[in-house]
């Protein structure tokens, strides 16, 4: 037609039964484009990629721009590249117009004829060059600094989105990811196996944690897991901390006896009087060692030297010392808790869940637990497409983990 503008770009993955053919193909015609297969060659067997190459088209070259650009988290780039663009930031936490702001799948980027993988990688951050040429990093806005390198524009970027598992063994077993509607033991005896696969090739196993995980009897089946070693860290909130603890002093959760389910004479004050208590004993460390906390979920966090840290937000009663309460810190808390993880699960938070889903990378698996479906369909919009959400009661979740991995230890 008049006027139009092309390019011939490039894919290649299991593009098929990922999903990904479809999309790219909707997404030309979302971007009010057009699309011409030039190859398609469909891989041979399970492990082989399959290969395309595509030329798409736009009226204007701005349409193109766009076109490539919606084009490049799935995968598909350029044939013929060239070097990306760099530009040095003017100013601290700021960055030029045109940035390039990261997906949570692996990328590289193209400076001075070679390829460089991007470091640290995680969505919704800005790409760094180091001063000699020789290493990409992801960095938050807010770190960077005046004369930073940043790489601008969409021109020497690749990024390769994580594909499908053909071989659907143990962590791909829902085919339509959120349901109710299967059995609790066989969807857990499944995440216990991911658990030793992820343990056996020595990544890290990180646990999210809400409060609901004491409300619903959850605790002492978590402190298990803590103490036969399936537990490498625990990122939350002030309240699982405070629960827990008051669950210990009183054994109650929000004043509610947790043998009878009835709330208890003036039990609205015990979860305060948890707090006053350690906080007097001078945290949740101090209270441990001087003896004033003696079980519970903490308690075996500290006695068994587990790190964890606890985020707070603007509704924490207390709050609780340990509580982290200047946001930059915690998150930066968090991010160091997860280097290294090979799996998250997440238990019933969806504050803590949806922030530390976008601080991942795409290849660490994520297991999300909680009694609401929307929990785990707000993970996938945002991003953290990689979640198997399992729909049930998180204690019922916690016990059947448990039993499953009690044959470990």
């Amino acid at each position: 037609m008049k006027g139009e503008t092309s390019a011939v770009v490039e894919a290649n993955g299991h593009l098929i039964d990922s999903g990904l053919l479809n999309t790219i193909f909707d997404a030309v015609i979302a971007h009010e484009g057009a699309f011409e297969v030039q190859r398609f060659e469909i891989g041979r067997t399970n492990n082989d990629f399959s290969e395309l190459v595509l030329r798409v088209s736009a009226t204007t070259p701005d349409g193109l721009d766009r076109i490539l650009e919606a084009l490049l988290p799935l995968g598909c780039a350029p044939v013929n590249q060239v070097d990306a663009l760099i530009r040095d930031a003017d100013m601290d936490g700021a960055v030029p117009e045109d940035f390039y702001s990261t997906t949570n799948h692996r990328t590289a980027v193209r400076v001075s004829d070679r390829w460089l993988d991007v470091h640290q990688q995680r969505m919704d951050a800005i790409v760094v060059i180091s001063a000699d040429g020789s290493r990409a990093t992801c960095r938050k806005l807010r770190d960077v600094r005046r004369g930073d390198r940043v790489i601008c524009g969409t021109d020497g970027i690749r990024i390769i989105p994580e594909f499908q598992e053909r071989d659907r063994q143990h962590f791909a077993f829902m085919a339509n990811d959120i349901s109710s509607e299967r059995r609790v033991e066989a969807t857990v005896s499944r995440i216990a196996q991911v658990m030793r696969d992820v343990r056996a090739r020595g990544q890290r196993i990180v646990f999210v944690a809400g409060p609901v995980v004491v409300h619903t009897g959850g605790a002492p089946y978590f402190s298990q897991l803590i103490r036969t070693g399936w537990v490498d860290a625990l990122l939350a909130g002030n309240a699982i901390a405070v629960h827990d603890i008051e669950s210990c002093f009183f054994g109650t959760s929000l004043g509610v006896d947790l043998m009878q389910g009835v709330p208890v004479h003036e039990g609205h004050k015990h979860h305060m009087k948890a707090i006053n208590r350690v906080n007097r004993a001078g945290g949740i460390v101090p209270a441990v060692e001087s003896g004033v906390l003696t079980s519970g979920v903490m308690f075996d966090l500290v006695t068994h030297r587990v790190p964890f840290v606890l985020a707070g937000s603007i509704r924490d009663d207390g709050p609780l010392r340990d509580t982290v309460m200047d946001l930059v810190e915690a998150q930066e808390r968090y991010a160091a808790l997860l280097e290294g993880a090979g799996l998250v699960v997440m238990l019933s938070s969806m504050l803590h869940a949806i922030g530390v889903g976008n601080m991942l990378p795409s290849w660490v698996k994520v297991v999300c637990v909680d009694i609401n479906p929307a929990v785990v369909t707000k993970l996938s919009d945002r991003g953290s497409a990689q979640t198997v959400g399992v729909v049930t009661d998180v204690g019922l979740f916690l016990k059947q983990l448990a039993l499953q991995l009690a044959s470990d230890t």
